[in-house]
């Protein structure tokens, strides 16, 4: 049994010198490839039902999905709650076997953030469990603008709420469908200087992979969320495999023709971020 919290994983990640993916779900075939893929690279990883998958599949089925997947692997699965809205949601998920939940109140004022996170972080913690937060907010491509994070209010934000990672907005967005963007390593040291937390960018399919290596081995950020690249190589995989015979219709079948180009796109995002430094080192 390899169910893991959060902090159970992030903070190694802290201390050694590399982080870890947060790999968002939409359905069995994914999450399915996803731990293959971590068994495969022999790394932890993060199951997250954000918004939209909690919309498609309710909380109860996919805390049962999480929970069998991390129960049956041979590496550490978080089954985490990404973007939690409520604290009745965040109540539903962890009765139904999550062991992180993510609480955005990136939206609101801070003091209305740092209240209601903690609320959360408070809830979680008494349950044995993890809690991420969110400071500053991270925009979509396309769509609602970022708003950076400001040093100061992250060294608060992660002093008066007890979260166990902290998710910042530092140039990344979310939905952004190339790796083009880049990172403010010099904010990023800014909020480093003042707190002692493993750091969390949301939006990580628009960061190159190279800074997605140097970031999770030369600084705080110990987790990265990867969704788009993954929705890309799974859309690609089934249009191939339904275009491929116009006469097929059986779903399983179809289905199944997603599963080792998933795999391999998270193989690709796991390994960029999992490798130690020290073993980074080692092998040049």
């Amino acid at each position: 049994m390899t169910v893991a919290t959060l902090a159970d994983v992030l903070q190694p990640a802290l201390r050694d010198g590399y982080a870890v993916a947060g790999l968002v779900c939409l359905g069995w075939e994914d999450m399915r490839a996803y731990v293959t893929a971590a068994e495969a690279e022999n790394a932890p990883v993060i199951l997250q039902a954000g918004p939209s998958c909690r919309e498609h599949t309710p909380l109860p089925v996919l805390g049962a999905m999480f929970r069998h997947l991390a129960e049956s692997a041979s590496v550490p699965v978080v089954a985490h709650l990404d973007h939690g809205y409520t604290l009745d949601e965040c109540r539903q998920a962890l009765d139904n076997g999550f062991t992180s939940l993510m609480y955005d109140g990136s939206r609101k004022p801070l003091n209305q953030n740092i209240d209601e996170t903690a609320q959360i972080a408070e809830l979680a913690h008494k349950a044995g469990i993890s809690c991420e937060g969110e400071i500053g907010f991270v925009g979509y491509a396309g769509g609602e603008a970022s708003d950076g994070t400001d040093p100061e209010e992250a060294a608060a934000f992660a002093r008066q709420t007890g979260v166990d990672a902290m998710a910042i907005s530092v140039g990344n967005v979310h939905l952004q469908q190339d790796r083009q963007g880049r990172l403010d390593e010099a904010r990023i040291a800014a909020i480093e200087a003042l707190t002692e937390i493993p750091l969390v960018i949301h939006g990580g399919s628009g960061v190159p992979l190279a800074q997605r290596s140097h970031l999770a081995r030369a600084s705080a950020i110990c987790k990265f969320n990867i969704g788009t690249e993954l929705r890309m190589a799974f859309g690609a995989a089934l249009r191939k495999a339904v275009n491929a015979d116009p006469n097929r219709f059986d779903r399983v079948q179809i289905l199944k023709e997603t599963h080792d180009p998933v795999v391999a796109a998270a193989r690709t995002a796991i390994s960029a971020v999992s490798r130690p430094k020290t073993k980074a080192l080692e092998t040049g």
